[in-house]
């Protein structure tokens, strides 16, 4: 099978091939280059509680590793999948025996952090003050919303990023030179193009990328190469990165809506196909794509909402693959179309009158009247039908409640049909300038 020996038969590649040195370890220059804080707390052993913030396979546990021993500390691993309050306080019990008894330090590495209660993650911070615990987490979420301030305060947050194709071949070739604990016996039976298609398919995660190349290393018969097949079958069925509710998730999303705003189709259409094919929820993707019509282009052309929910409704209808056609065409036209951010910005700016201002009350002229009370009261005998009136327009009217009149809120840009609501507009504001001139 694989090269490795008897007593690591049943050890992954990726484990095996952990690195024990900065010297080994691939990728993440921007924090263990030569000077940078990470890496000379690393090599100086004066180390201090921190976050790793990383998408997968980018090197969060092996750095806890690393610490760990550069530091002489012990290494305890808790995965915040599984663990709970009750184990946290056996880990600290042990933790401060270790103390006592041997003078070292605990590191307490917590895998997915993130999936910790307020009341978990407050467990450590007692410890994490006074020494106990050398605290090292791991997420793949952004810290900033999912940890305690409290624990964020006491721990430095390092930035890890995904891995590029060049330090993903760098790491398959280390596997493929290392004869104790990597896949040397396979060194020369895969070239370097093979190796960059696992690393494409691995998409910036290396552990990802090893347990490929250690699949491939299964399927091949004694003395046969790793060759276009074999590579085929094993990367066959892999997604991209998307990680739903996640970082991916939201900056994907984010990346999708600015193209469309930003009236770049090709990028549109590019993140809308990696939303999909990494398992986005078409559904979801034709929600945020009604919202970008509205929101973004509005009445510079109304017809970009309908066929944004049009899409939705095909969507449904047919569901996978034509279903994701039509969002491909909306989000392509949307793209393309004029632009007006007027609507969005007209709603904020009447939301927050509505909320500042309170319950004001509705102008008596424009009150019905069904009974003869509300008649006797005056409700609605002031009102100026419009269609009775020149051009079916009541000039000089107000219809906001006392206090307001004259407010604006809707300002149409220069740009596709609202040019010509532009017009409309400033045409009714000169009737009513007319208006207000005669009554005095």
């Amino acid at each position: 099978m694989n090269g490795a020996g008897p007593a690591q038969r049943f050890r992954p590649l990726a484990d095996r091939m952990r690195p024990r040195t900065l010297d080994e370890f691939v990728g993440q220059s921007h924090l263990l280059g030569p000077a940078k804080p990470l890496r000379q707390a690393v090599e100086t052993g004066q180390l201090h509680s921190m976050v790793f913030w990383g998408p997968p396979g980018s090197g969060k546990t092996t750095l806890a590793h690393l610490l760990a021993e550069r530091s002489g500390a012990e290494f305890v691993a808790l995965s915040a999948v599984l663990a709970g309050v009750k184990d946290v306080r056996k880990a600290v019990e042990v933790a401060q025996q270790r103390q006592q008894v041997e003078g070292r330090q605990t590191l307490l590495f917590v895998d997915e952090v993130h999936r910790f209660n307020k009341a978990q993650q407050d467990a450590f911070l007692p410890y994490v003050e006074d020494g106990t615990l050398l605290f090292v987490g791991a997420t793949t979420e952004n810290p900033s919303f999912e940890l305690n301030n409290a624990l964020l305060s006491r721990a430095r947050t390092y930035v890890l990023k995904r891995l590029d194709e060049d330090s993903l071949v760098r790491v398959l070739e280390q596997a493929l030179q290392d004869a104790e604990r990597g896949l040397a016996a396979f060194a020369t039976r895969i070239d370097r193009a093979g190796l960059q298609q696992f690393a494409q398919a691995a998409d910036g995660d290396a552990r990802r990328a090893l347990t490929l190349l250690e699949i491939a290393t299964d399927l091949v018969g004694e003395g046969e190469p790793i060759d276009e097949a074999i590579i085929a079958e094993v990367i066959s069925g892999g997604v991209r990165q998307f990680d739903k509710g996640g970082e991916a998730f939201y900056d994907q999303i984010s990346a999708l809506h600015k193209s469309v705003r930003g009236s770049a189709p090709d990028a549109a259409l590019y993140w809308l196909v990696r939303m999909l094919d990494g398992g986005c929820d078409p559904l979801y993707v034709a929600r945020r794509v009604v919202r970008m019509a509205s929101e973004d282009i509005g009445n510079a052309d109304p017809r970009a909402l309908t066929l944004a929910l049009n899409a939705w409704d095909t969507q449904e209808r047919l569901g996978s693959p034509e279903g994701e056609l039509a969002l491909a065409q909306a989000v392509i036209y949307l793209a393309c179309a004029p632009k007006s951010n007027a609507v969005y910005m007209a709603y904020k700016a009447a939301l927050k009158d509505v909320r500042s201002r309170g319950s004001e009350e509705v102008p008596v002229h424009l009150r019905n009247a069904p009974t003869r009370l509300m008649k006797e009261l005056g409700y609605g005998q002031a009102y100026r039908y419009a269609h009775d009136e020149p051009e079916a327009y009541a000039a000089g009217e107000s219809y906001f409640p006392e206090g307001m009149q004259g407010t604006s809120y809707y300002q149409p840009v220069e740009r596709g049909l609202e040019i010509r609501i532009r017009e409309k507009l400033a045409h009714l504001r000169a009737l009513d300038e007319q208006a207000a001139g005669h009554d005095k």
